[in-house]
C-alpha cells in the first residue's frame, strides 16, 4: 500500500462518497476505487460498505481510517517542520478560529507568544461555527482549533478550557436592566436575537430552553456573538448569550445580567491528536489558556 492509497482511503471515508473525492482530486472515480482496491488486497478484508447513497467504512475499514488518519496527521506535521528546516524558517502554528475567538479568547496568549518566539509563523483560518472549525483540523487545513466544547466528533480530540456563564444582554433603562439576575422564567417574554444558527452555543441554549418548555420567539438573527451584544445595546432585543472574556458585567448602553440556571456553556482547544501537534503548537495551546486563567 502507498501513502497516497491511505489519503485517498481516509478521504472516501469523511466523504462518504467515491465521486466527491474524485471530484476533489480531479481525477476519475476508477481510479478512486483502485485505491481503495488496493488496500484491500493488502488486508485481505472488506474496507467499504456500498450503499444507495454513498459508502461507509466496514469495521475493519473504521480500524484502518483510525489508524491511517492518525498516521497522516503526524506525517504531515513532520514534513510541515522538514520544509520550515529547508527555508529557515522557524515554524508553523495554524490555527482555525470563530469569528470573535482571537479578540476575546487568544489576544493575550497570541503577544506573548509572539515575544517568545518571534520567528514562528501564526497562521489563523477563520471559520463561521464550531463545526467548520472542527472541520479544518479533521481536514488537516488547521493543526488547532477553538471551539465551543460539543459532542464527540470521530478523529478529533477535544480538551476543555474554560467556561462562559449564560448572561442576558439589555440595552440600559430595559425593565429588565435593574435585576440582578434572571430566572428562565423571565425569558418568555423577551425579544429574542437569536445566535448563529446551527452554531453549537445556540443548539446548547435551545436544548437547554426547551427541557423547561421554553420557545423563545425571535426578533433578528444574527452571525457572531460580537454582533448580537451590539444590537442588544442598540435596544432591537434581548440576546442570551455566554459571558465572553473582556466583556465584563457590560458597559456603555447595554448590562450583562446572569441567567444562573443555565449551566455554563464550555470552551476549548480541539486538533486530531494532542500527541502528535508539533512542541510549538503545543505550546501555543497552553499560553493561551495561561493566559486566560490569568485574567
Amino acid at each position: 500500500m502507498t501513502l497516497d492509497d491511505l489519503r485517498v482511503f481516509v478521504a472516501v471515508c469523511e466523504a462518504g462518497n467515491l465521486s466527491a473525492v474524485a471530484r476533489d482530486l480531479s481525477c476519475s472515480q476508477s481510479a478512486v476505487s483502485q485505491h481503495v482496491k488496493r488496500l484491500e488486497r493488502e488486508t485481505g478484508l472488506v474496507l467499504l460498505e456500498r450503499r444507495p447513497r454513498g459508502v461507509v467504512p466496514t469495521r475493519a475499514g473504521r480500524v484502518l481510517r483510525r489508524a491511517a488518519a492518525d498516521g497522516l496527521s503526524g506525517l504531515d506535521a513532520a514534513l510541515r517542520l522538514l520544509d520550515d528546516l529547508r527555508r529557515g524558517v522557524g515554524g508553523t502554528v495554524r490555527v482555525a478560529t470563530g469569528a470573535t475567538t482571537v479578540r476575546h479568547f487568544m489576544a493575550g496568549g497570541v503577544v506573548a507568544f509572539r515575544e517568545r518566539h518571534p520567528e514562528v509563523a501564526l497562521q489563523f483560518e477563520t471559520a463561521g461555527s464550531s463545526r467548520r472549525c472542527l472541520e479544518a483540523v479533521r481536514s488537516h487545513a488547521a493543526d488547532l482549533a477553538w471551539v465551543t466544547v460539543g459532542p464527540p466528533v470521530d478523529g478529533v480530540e477535544q480538551r476543555a478550557s474554560c467556561e462562559l456563564p449564560w448572561v442576558l444582554a439589555v440595552r440600559t433603562g430595559d425593565p429588565l436592566a435593574a435585576r440582578t439576575s434572571i430566572a428562565l422564567a423571565d425569558l418568555a417574554e423577551i425579544r429574542h436575537i437569536e445566535l448563529p444558527e446551527h452554531s453549537t452555543s445556540r443548539v446548547h441554549l435551545e436544548m437547554r430552553l426547551e427541557r423547561h418548555g421554553l420557545r423563545l420567539a425571535s426578533t433578528a438573527s444574527v452571525a457572531d456573538w460580537d454582533t448580537a451584544l451590539l444590537l442588544a445595546e442598540l435596544g432591537l432585543g434581548h440576546a442570551i448569550l455566554p459571558a465572553l472574556p473582556g466583556w465584563g458585567d457590560g458597559s456603555g448602553d447595554v448590562r450583562l445580567i446572569p441567567i444562573p440556571e443555565l449551566p455554563p456553556l464550555t470552551a476549548g482547544w480541539a486538533a486530531r491528536s494532542w500527541d502528535a501537534l508539533s512542541p510549538l503548537a503545543v505550546e501555543f495551546a497552553e499560553t493561551v489558556v495561561d493566559r486566560l486563567s490569568a485574567r
